[in-house]
């Protein structure tokens, strides 16, 4: 199988990153890998998307960090390739890192991946469903069951309604980003308004309520094909503690701990999981607080990395798995299986 990983920046790329994970366990499976900055795709005048990418060595390495370094290296082999040359492009850049100068970057790498399905490859997630989840309104889609109450606006006046009405404690956090930047909790209105004016630098505002239990941090979850990704009986998951700070995220300091899947996490991801299905969305990454989920991640879903030391088994590889099944029937049917029913096929 020859697959192209594509992210933010080729430069950027840590050991630590899950994307980093998945490419090294197709290696280790003998597929071709390729890594890509989206800022290197390209549109070819015989209609085909390109790219300058990265060749990944197959050499064994000690580390992960120390394979991410052997391909940042300027003598790492760097390649014109096109569609002909890929089975699979998996598009793991996050949008909402690309903010300022790089804005063009946003939807980039979804633009040439509906080129790419086009050209006949398995473009996971769907690019075109991803368009359309960019940002976090696609969550409000789903069933108001799964989410926390929720008002998304750029009024200070609705926002501060809102504020009261919840009994003064909410947490307000950009319309479009990650990672835990520019999340607030708010339980005292003299600091609200300067809190809003920071968000609307990049757009709407999201006000949410507060759940208690966001004390104990969060649990990522991370579902394949509609369904928590299980192997040998052990799920993708991690409870992010990060003692007083809202943000769980594992970059932001938060703490990887062991979590546990109680029915309500599998009533949640059932839930959900449809939709995901029917949306192309191949890898997601959701999180849960109590009874509610709070987020998506669906463009670059991680902590893949904490869940394969916690719990000792290779996500990772089960990942390409399924995408080396869900080549083997594109080709029986040569290509006439649409990019969102294959991308979510389980087989």
């Amino acid at each position: 199988m020859k697959i192209g990983f594509v992210v933010n920046q080729l430069e950027t790329e840590t050991g630590e990153y899950s994307t980093t994970l998945l490419s090294s366990a197709a290696i280790r499976r003998e597929h071709d890998v390729y890594i890509i900055s989206v800022g290197q795709l390209c549109y070819l005048e015989n209609g085909k998307m390109g790219a300058i990418a990265v060749k990944a060595p197959t050499t064994k390495f000690r580390s992960l960090e120390k394979y991410i370094e052997a391909i940042r290296s300027p003598k790492s082999e760097r390649i014109h390739i096109s569609t002909d040359d890929l089975d699979v492009l998996f598009l793991r850049n996050d949008p909402c890192e690309e903010f300022g100068e790089r804005a063009w970057a946003q939807t980039a790498g979804m633009v040439f991946g509906q080129i790419a399905v086009a050209n006949g490859v398995l473009v996971v997630n769907d690019p075109y469903s991803l368009m359309s989840s960019f940002n976090k309104m696609y969550f409000q889609h789903f069933p108001e069951s799964v989410r926390p109450r929720t008002i998304i606006s750029r009024d200070v006046g609705e926002i501060r309604e809102f504020y009261i009405k919840e009994k003064k404690k909410i947490i307000l956090k950009p319309l479009q980003g990650s990672g835990g930047k520019d999340v607030f909790l708010v339980d005292n209105d003299k600091n609200l308004n300067q809190m809003v004016e920071t968000i609307n630098r990049y757009g709407f505002v999201i006000a949410q309520e507060y759940l208690p239990a966001a004390k104990n941090g969060d649990i990522r979850v991370i579902m394949m094909n509609g369904r928590i990704l299980e192997v040998k009986g052990k799920y993708a998951a991690v409870n992010r503690v990060n003692g007083n700070d809202i943000r769980s995220n594992l970059h932001t300091g938060g703490t990887a701990v062991h979590a546990e899947i109680t029915e309500d996490v599998r009533k949640l991801c059932g839930i959900i999981g449809p939709k995901l299905i029917q949306d192309g969305m191949f890898l997601a990454g959701i999180d849960i607080v109590g009874d509610k989920i709070m987020e998506l991640n669906l463009d670059s879903p991680g902590a893949i990395n904490a869940m394969h030391d916690l719990q000792g088994v290779d996500f990772g590889s089960a990942i390409i798995d399924a995408l080396e099944r869900k080549v083997t029937y594109q080709k029986y049917y040569d290509g006439a299986l649409p990019n969102t029913f294959l991308a979510t096929l389980n087989l």
